[in-house]
């Protein structure tokens, strides 16, 4: 996991984390790995709804893949791959998902909840955003990653 700190903003509402999600849809690039750490109910699903309803996802359609493990989005010309690594018991399994496949696809955003597990195979450009509970209704939300890769989602506030 890249340890450069490149952001860290408090949310406070759903709203605000709908916006985040917003955000990160405009300015994500094509293709992008992101690396979701947090514990159980710290928001890490939510943030991928938020995501995925900003790209046109129907609403309830974007769920926990806990059990299925991978949970795929298509809208807007855009793919979003939405995977739960809490279940997998190792890197040899995680691999046998063809999440290396699903990593390089252009137009893909893959999105992995406890990916620190298994963040030994995520690319170096990968995105990580830490959760943190703060209150029943507050989130610290800290951004890791490459700056040279991520400077520019950072360059108007968010």
């Amino acid at each position: 996991m890249h340890n450069h700190q490149l952001c860290r903003m408090s949310i406070h509402s759903l709203d605000d984390t709908d916006r985040l999600g917003r955000m990160l849809a405009q300015r994500l690039p094509d293709r992008a790995t992101i690396g979701l750490v947090g514990t159980l109910g710290a928001g890490k699903t939510r943030l991928v709804q938020s995501v995925a309803a900003a790209i046109g996802v129907p609403e309830g359609t974007a769920t926990s893949p806990t059990f299925t493990l991978i949970q795929p989005y298509h809208a807007a010309n855009r793919r979003i791959y939405h995977v739960d690594a809490y279940r997998v018991n190792d890197l040899g399994e995680f691999l046998e998902l063809g999440i290396e496949e699903l990593m390089e696809e252009p137009g893909a955003w893959v999105f992995v909840e406890w990916g620190d597990r298994v963040a030994d195979v995520f690319p170096d450009e990968t995105l990580w955003l830490r959760i943190e509970v703060v209150s029943p209704t507050q989130r610290e939300v800290t951004f890791f990653g490459d700056p040279a890769v991520w400077e520019s989602l950072f360059s108007n506030s968010l």
